[in-house]
């Protein structure tokens, strides 16, 4: 029983300085900066860590073709959202590798929107 109860003691205790963690991570991940693009660069997105989108450029010469920066943007904007999953799931991993928790690398490639 006493056994028992140390390990939650311990597990509470990871779990509060999961908390901080995951503070810093997500203060980390907004002032990081993921691209995408589509279209040969024609059209740029630009996003933080978050998956927040800060920026997006459009080729001048796309001006007056709007059929193609409908279909382009889309595309753009898919890459860079999935680039910012992969840096949260890098940023996530590398605090929790510590944890001797049972199936957390799948939990956070569930939560981040990667495979299991």
């Amino acid at each position: 029983m006493f056994k028992e109860l140390g390990n939650m003691a311990s597990m509470l205790r990871q779990a509060q300085q999961m908390g901080g963690k995951m503070q810093e991570v997500a203060a980390q991940l907004k002032s990081k900066r993921v691209s995408g693009s589509a279209g040969g660069g024609m059209i740029q997105v630009e996003a933080n860590g978050l998956g927040e989108i800060l920026k997006v450029k459009i080729d001048p010469t796309l001006s007056g073709d709007l059929e193609m920066i409908e279909d382009l943007l889309p595309a753009a904007m898919n890459q860079v959202s999935t680039k910012a999953k992969e840096l949260h799931a890098e940023m996530m991993q590398a605090i929790t590798s510590d944890l001797n928790l049972p199936g957390l690398d799948e939990a956070i490639s569930k939560l981040t929107g990667g495979g299991a």
